[in-house]
């Protein structure tokens, strides 16, 4: 019972995870005693947040490939498998936004939507699930969001990626629990990231979200962290197609 969240000696490869929610998963799993894989597409972030893990004493490597390519995902896998070792652990969380009115909404924006945010899930999804069907036993964590069940303006198409992100995971565990994996998904409310600075910096919005939100409060990333490392260890062994929402309750409001 007491190794229920400990992670030593799996390995974990979190895409998109040089910065913000998907540095902080690493951070986390890390400190609970994964082998952590950094991945992005630009070699001097790559670099900066594996030093700063490998600074804290913790096991990092590099794994530099555009997780958009079903041809770069599948050999980014390959590579790793090979030279680093085998996966235990997925998440997956590379992801984009893109805010504009629906009407206005440029067509390139959509399809770079669709293929970072969902696109990119099934591509490395499937690339690392064939060695863990293989092996018998492998983790994916796919990462949604609130926006997988509500919607709100200008955002239409992020919504329509995390809806489907959220169904993705779903029709991974059908295929695949059988093999002995376990697919889930962390659904994040709204959270101090890169990704969403404009709207912390807005204090129209930001006392929107509290007001919106029963904790009355943004959340931190660091937030994320108990999530990700359940979904990772033996603790969740018999839970499978399920999205774990870390919103501070906002989906429980209209």
């Amino acid at each position: 019972m007491k190794n229920l969240f400990d992670l030593t000696g799996r390995r974990a490869l979190i895409t998109g995870s040089s910065q913000g929610i998907g540095y902080a998963l690493a951070e986390g799993l890390a400190q609970h005693g994964a082998e952590v894989i950094i991945n992005g597409r630009t070699p001097e972030s790559v670099k900066r947040a594996v030093d700063s893990l490998r600074d804290q004493g913790l096991s990092a490597h590099a794994a530099i490939f555009d997780v958009t390519s079903k041809d770069a995902a599948k050999e980014g896998i390959d590579v790793i498998e090979a030279d680093i070792g085998p996966l235990d652990i997925l998440i997956n969380n590379a992801g984009m936004q893109f805010r504009t009115p629906l009407e206005d909404f440029p067509a390139d924006k959509w399809e770079l939507l669709l293929t970072t945010n969902i696109s990119s899930v099934f591509y490395v999804g499937q690339a690392a699930a064939k060695p863990m069907i293989a092996r018998g036993q492998g983790k994916i964590i796919n990462i949604a969001s609130v926006q997988s069940e509500l919607a709100r303006p200008g955002i239409a198409p992020y919504t329509a990626t995390k809806g489907a992100v959220r169904n993705l995971t779903r029709g991974m565990c059908a295929d695949w629990a059988k093999y002995g994996l376990q697919i889930n998904a962390i659904a994040p409310g709204y959270f101090k990231t890169p990704l969403n600075q404009a709207l912390v910096d807005n204090p129209e919005f930001s006392s929107w979200l509290e007001k919106r939100t029963p904790a009355g409060r943004w959340g931190n990333v660091e937030e994320l962290v108990g999530a990700a490392v359940f979904l990772s260890g033996r603790g969740s062994s018999f839970i499978n197609g399920h999205t774990l929402y870390v919103d501070g309750g906002i989906t429980t409001c209209l």
